[in-house]
């Protein structure tokens, strides 16, 4: 297989739990801050290499500054940990924002982390103005809805998990991707094992079959969207609707796929990022020029009739400092930069 070489920049860094556990996060991207709660199979690194999910990474970075971490007991976070309930998981999001420096930002919650970005919109309405689930279920473990299939994945993931071989593990990754070309499955078959141990894998998966924050949805402020594959072999059917259907303001996206983890080389993905550039562009605030004081809007007006800022110094007896200082501050209050800010401010002040 090609190693792929991550084509954005990823700054990775660390923080602590209050439990002390080394948890592990990264940023990357540019846009509007979006934080992402994966599903349970990351690691911040080898993710980069996988065809599996690098599109994700590459697409969604095009749209938005990610930032995405390991949970504990997973990838570059520490392995030696035993606790995986939802308020642990929540309390780790929490840290992990605050290491961050995130004051408020787009959550999205994938697979089986949504739960805790449910959960922490619905703590949080403050923080999160928008919120995405993706391939998400309130409450349960993916992938074995009854208890005689909940207990055959535990017994393969006992009798397989850290095998040389692929063979229990291909089970996990025919229900994720059956579209996956072999390349493909066996990226996945691997970053099973690369992600986490077999000790960690059972107690997570343990976890979130006895998770269940379908009585937080009724409570969630933020404008939601929802996206699902129709023909998902890990979910039931009916679940991205009866999430949205419980979640005030939420759309629902049906995509046409039976893949869990959306392939780059589907129609489905070209839909999936669509919906969320679209969603994300909504949410877009622009400043209004009322926050302009009187002589800025009269620099701006004077830019209008296409004085330079030299003619602008003369005709308000200010020095050529001055007015760059005043274009700065206007650049800063619109929330424009590059070389098109000039421009863009006059637009808006004639507007």
């Amino acid at each position: 297989m090609t190693a792929i070489q991550p084509s954005v920049k990823q700054q990775v860094r660390f923080c602590r739990a209050d439990d002390g556990v080394r948890l592990a996060w990264a940023r990357h991207g540019s846009g509007p801050p979006l934080v992402i709660a994966a599903c349970w199979l990351s690691h911040l690194q080898h993710d980069w290499q996988s065809p599996v999910w690098r599109h994700f990474l590459d697409d969604l970075g095009q749209v938005a500054t990610v930032y995405r971490y390991d949970e504990r007991g997973f990838g570059l976070s520490d392995w030696d940990v035993d606790d995986f309930s939802i308020e642990r998981r929540l309390k780790d999001l929490e840290t992990l924002v605050d290491a961050a420096g995130l004051d408020r930002f787009v959550m999205m919650g994938m697979s089986g982390q949504a739960p805790v970005a449910l959960a922490y919109a619905a703590k949080h309405p403050d923080r999160v103005t928008q919120l995405i689930a993706y391939g998400a279920s309130a409450g349960g473990a993916l992938g074995g809805d009854d208890p005689e299939s909940d207990a055959a994945f535990n017994a393969m993931i006992r009798a397989g998990w850290a095998r040389p071989d692929h063979l229990f593990r291909r089970v996990f990754t025919t229900t994720f991707i059956p579209g996956a070309t072999e390349e493909q499955m066996r990226w996945m078959d691997e970053l099973m094992r690369t992600s986490t141990s077999t000790e960690n894998a059972l107690a997570s998966r343990t976890a979130r079959r006895d998770t269940d924050v379908t009585e937080l949805l009724p409570q969630i402020t933020a404008p939601t969207l929802v996206l699902v594959a129709r023909n998902d072999h890990s979910m039931r059917p009916d679940e991205g609707a009866e999430m949205a259907a419980a979640i005030p303001d939420s759309r629902l996206v049906v995509m046409e796929s039976e893949n869990h983890i959306l392939l780059a080389d589907e129609p489905a993905w070209e839909v999936f990022v669509e919906e969320i550039a679209s969603f994300l562009a909504e949410g877009q605030v622009t400043p209004p020029v009322t926050n302009l004081s009187e002589r800025e809007r009269q620099i701006l007006l004077l830019a209008a009739e296409g004085l330079d800022n030299t003619e602008i110094a003369d005709r308000l007896t200010l020095s050529v400092r001055t007015v760059e200082r005043h274009f700065q501050n206007v650049y800063l209050k619109l929330g424009l930069s590059g070389r098109t800010a000039r421009a863009a401010a006059v637009a808006r002040v004639l507007a």
